[in-house]
């Protein structure tokens, strides 16, 4: 994707509206939850102390009167994270608020039942049902890599196989290397986020530099797309859904 369009979706990208409106464009959805996501859970990084510092300012609102909704709007917070601050100050341990959240029916108040239920449907990052869009983009990136792998019987491990081993690896780590677009490679990541400047970095530090030092050159699949013009780091090559299209080739040597 042209980082002029890539700034445009982000840029424009603040509430569910923003997202059903690209999608009429011909955006795919989960790219756009994707986006709205890394947004939101970046702002909420810089801004935390907001939460911090408002915490008794929130629950004084919120007791004369205020919603939830209305005091995240009126911080531009997420209102998950507004309401567990206000029942965290109110004294609610945080377990039990998330359980408030799965089933606002056990709270003896109807008013703030009704209250949590709205800040659970207007939260597009903080909330199950956000939570179970991201784990359920996790499984279907994953599902794509290993269809792909296996149409062409190739070998290959999952993490989820090794994880006795208690070392981090690779989504998918090739039982032997494989030759990619004139490149050996011998493992391949599968990303359900979406690849800009920002998360591409924080993945190749985190992840990908490591594992070229562990286990040689490889390939890292944003499934959702990612920014035109990159800067790779060594031996890690950046793909999008297209690779499905491609054929890995056995090394000659």
């Amino acid at each position: 994707m042209e980082y002029g369009e890539y700034k445009r979706l982000y840029d424009g990208l603040h509430t569910a509206a923003d997202v059903d409106a690209f999608e009429a464009e011909g955006y795919d959805r989960r790219l756009l939850e994707t986006l709205i996501n890394q947004k939101t859970t970046r702002y909420v990084r810089k801004k935390a102390y907001i939460l911090t510092r408002d915490a008794s300012k929130m629950l004084a609102e919120w007791n004369a009167g205020r919603t939830f909704l209305e005091i995240a709007d009126s911080r531009k917070m997420p209102p998950i994270l507004v309401a567990k601050t206000i029942f965290e100050k109110h004294g609610t341990p945080r377990k039990v608020f998330w359980e408030y959240v799965n089933d606002p029916s056990l709270l003896n108040s109807k008013q703030t039942a009704k209250e949590l239920i709205e800040a659970r449907e207007a939260d597009l990052v903080f909330s199950p049902a956000a939570d179970a869009r991201s784990r359920e983009r996790g499984r279907w990136g994953e599902s794509l890599l290993w269809e792909w792998l296996d149409s062409q019987g190739i070998k290959y491990t999952t993490e989820n196989d090794r994880r006795e081993e208690g070392t981090k690896t690779p989504d998918c780590l090739l039982e032997e290397p494989m030759m990619y677009k004139g490149h050996k490679i011998f493992w391949i990541e599968s990303k359900a986020s979406f690849g800009d400047a920002i998360e591409f970095r924080y993945n190749a530090t985190r992840q990908l530099i490591p594992y070229t030092e562990l286990f040689g050159p490889g390939v890292v699949v944003y499934w959702t797309g990612h920014v035109d013009g990159l800067e790779c780091p060594e031996d890690v090559y950046l793909e999008d859904i297209s690779i499905t299209k491609e054929k890995l080739e056995k090394c000659q040597d």
